[in-house]
């Protein structure tokens, strides 16, 4: 059928007069209203790497990779290699029934909740105020722009600076967080996962997002006002086209980061690009792993600062902050109330529990 016809059917099927009124009670109609509401709550707050088209890929890929190392690739809730049939390499339920797992959702859930009475304001002050002061320090340094023509060729280049320049901003955003104690006490949320599933990406304390969100505004709005001088402030169609770019990017490599099923690049690769198995490295609460792999996506800025680890594959990767204080993160209350103990103890007692320096984490290992 036409497409045309199909309109046309349907708006004939609108106008028809029904046969029989059904009747609803208003303690249904009001059931189907909330109902209605919260899939569109969580449609609407669902982070783009879990739409279906991003988690279907992350499968095949994954069967995949089932098919071509018969079986072996993917790990249990201990971090250790096993050959599993499909099912199980896809779904075990080991990982997706533990404790870790179901917390990821109520801290995903919380962070969601509390994101309105932090994002916009941040959206709209530092990115904006970042791309200001960029045009006006180049206006004045250099002078007027030089009205570039935007192209394919720019907006690559756009795309290509842009990333660099957010994983740039995410490496030191990170690397601070494992290194200042006070930081650190936040992002041992995250590090508490036992085991990695999608929504761990989103496994955050609710002070963690507007840290993130800054450094992302930061980034973007520093490289857009580059370019916004360079094309003379057109750049809406090279912004969008950005926005594509990113969200392909990171829809992949961020539902893999966190999944199970093991992901490794060639070597040679692995020195420029972040595989999804050297997050499962940083994740890791042996020795060897600590403070290791702090980028999003290139290996460039671990590379310079000396944090690169490139796994073997199947290396032993167990995951969390280790058996000695694990029970202390283990559920939803303690991984939200965490920070302000650890800050409690900082203050009160002198102590600094688990900092982000290797020399002082000797308690995780």
């Amino acid at each position: 059928m036409a497409l045309e016809d199909q309109q046309k059917y349907l708006e004939i099927e609108a106008s028809a007069e029904p046969a029989a009124t059904l009747l609803v009670g208003p303690l249904s109609e009001t059931s189907q209203e909330i109902g209605s509401f919260i899939w569109q709550i969580i449609g609407d707050n669902l982070p783009r790497d879990l739409h279906w088209q991003f988690l279907a890929i992350t499968l095949v890929i994954a069967v995949f990779i089932w098919l071509v190392r018969k079986g072996h690739g993917s790990r249990g809730a201990d971090g250790r290699e096993r050959p599993a049939p499909l099912l199980k390499f896809l779904f075990p339920k080991d990982i997706y029934t533990h404790i870790s797992a179901r917390v990821d959702i109520w801290l995903w859930i919380t962070e969601r909740v509390l994101r309105p009475l932090w994002f916009v304001g941040l959206m709209a002050t530092v990115g904006p105020s970042a791309e200001s002061a960029m045009i006006a320090s180049l206006q004045g340094i250099i002078g007027a722009s030089p009205g570039l023509e935007v192209n394919y060729g720019w907006m690559l280049l756009y795309s290509l600076i842009t990333l660099l320049c957010y994983d740039f901003i995410f490496f030191i955003i990170h690397y601070t967080m494992h290194k200042v104690p006070v930081l650190w006490a936040v992002h041992k949320v995250h590090h508490s996962a036992e085991v990695l599933t999608p929504l761990t990406r989103y496994r955050e304390h609710f002070l963690a997002g507007p840290i993130w969100a800054a450094g992302s505004s930061l980034s973007y709005g520093l490289v857009g006002g580059v370019f916004a001088w360079l094309f003379g402030g057109d750049i809406t169609a090279a912004t969008l086209f950005n926005i594509g770019f990113f969200s392909l990017l990171f829809g992949f490599n961020g539902s893999f980061r966190h999944y199970h099923v093991q992901f490794n690049y060639p070597r040679w690769l692995s020195l420029w690009l972040h595989s999804p198995a050297m997050h499962h490295i940083h994740h890791s609460y042996l020795e060897p792993h600590w403070d290791k792999n702090f980028a999003a996506v290139t290996s460039i800025w671990d590379r310079l600062f000396g944090t690169l680890y490139v796994p073997e594959r199947d290396e032993y990767t167990p995951w969390g902050i280790g058996p000695k204080t694990q029970s202390e993160h283990r559920t939803y209350w303690q991984n939200t109330l965490g920070p302000f103990n650890d800050w409690y103890k900082m203050v009160k007692k002198g102590d600094s529990p688990q900092a982000g320096a290797v020399t002082t984490r000797k308690s995780i290992s």
